[in-house]
């Protein structure tokens, strides 16, 4: 089927078909997992960790108009999204700890550019989530996942580990794929920021879209991806529910 839709020169049908291979070949590695495959550094023991895949779903909504989507209008836009702490166990553990608090319910977006849709930007002056018991800021490092390596790189960018080169193992490669927000000269200032990309394949093919090997991807829309390029700055995500997974979530000290 992939190789039918290369041969049309189809790039909606490619992309479709890779959104699909990409959530079979999870499946299929789930299965032939026993056990976590490998150690959390002990420095990240303080962060909620996502130990195997879950499955988040968000209701979004745009504010002064409907979706319209090639002529069909939606009221509201739904998405779900899987999430791999099989290959970003801090990234992912984060942001299923942050659902589950209902932080990003009644959020806007604060950024939708062409590139990316982001979302999850705290009422505070650096930016950072608070949590609102302990009043301590969180942040978490850069989680990178090269192809060929057995643990995931923390706190430095593929580049700077001099592997420019390297692939990783979720790949900037789909519309919808998930990464975390940080500042862009700092590694480890993750926080509750994340962002949608926008894939389009001429534009900006896997590999050479100056984002692999830079920022965490953590999981992938596998539903309702179509909405992200009409998703924009104050429009809001409503509501977003653990749905799946939600027995992966290791909090600390447990």
């Amino acid at each position: 089927m992939l190789n039918s839709a290369i041969a049309e020169r189809s790039a909606e049908k490619v992309v479709a078909m890779q959104r699909s291979l990409l959530r079979n070949v999870g499946h299929v590695e789930e299965s032939m997992v026993v056990g976590f495959p490998f150690e959390v550094p002990a420095e990240y023991a303080d962060k909620p960790l996502l130990k195997g895949r879950a499955t988040v779903q968000m209701t979004i909504k745009k504010v002064n108009e409907d979706f319209d989507i090639l002529g069909t209008i939606y009221k509201e836009g739904k998405l779900t999204m899987v999430l791999d702490g099989y290959t970003a166990p801090v990234t992912a553990g984060n942001f299923v700890d942050l659902v589950e608090r209902g932080f990003y319910n009644n959020t806007p977006v604060v950024r939708s550019d062409g590139f990316v849709v982001q979302v999850g930007r705290p009422d505070t002056k650096d930016e950072l989530y608070v949590d609102p018991v302990t009043k301590v800021k969180r942040t978490i490092p850069l989680e990178v996942f090269a192809k060929n390596d057995k643990a995931p790189t923390y706190g430095l960018t593929l580049e700077d580990d001099g592997r420019g080169y390297a692939a990783t193992k979720l790949p900037f490669s789909v519309n919808g794929a998930m990464a975390q927000a940080r500042n862009e000269f700092e590694a480890n200032t993750g926080s509750s920021q994340i962002f949608w990309f926008l894939f389009e394949p001429d534009l900006t093919p896997a590999g050479r879209n100056l984002l692999d090997g830079r920022y965490a991807l953590f999981g992938f829309v596998t539903e309702g991806d179509f909405f992200l390029k009409n998703f924009g700055v104050g429009d809001l995500v409503v509501e977003a529910k653990v749905v799946d997974g939600l027995e992966n979530l290791v909090q600390p000290g447990k």
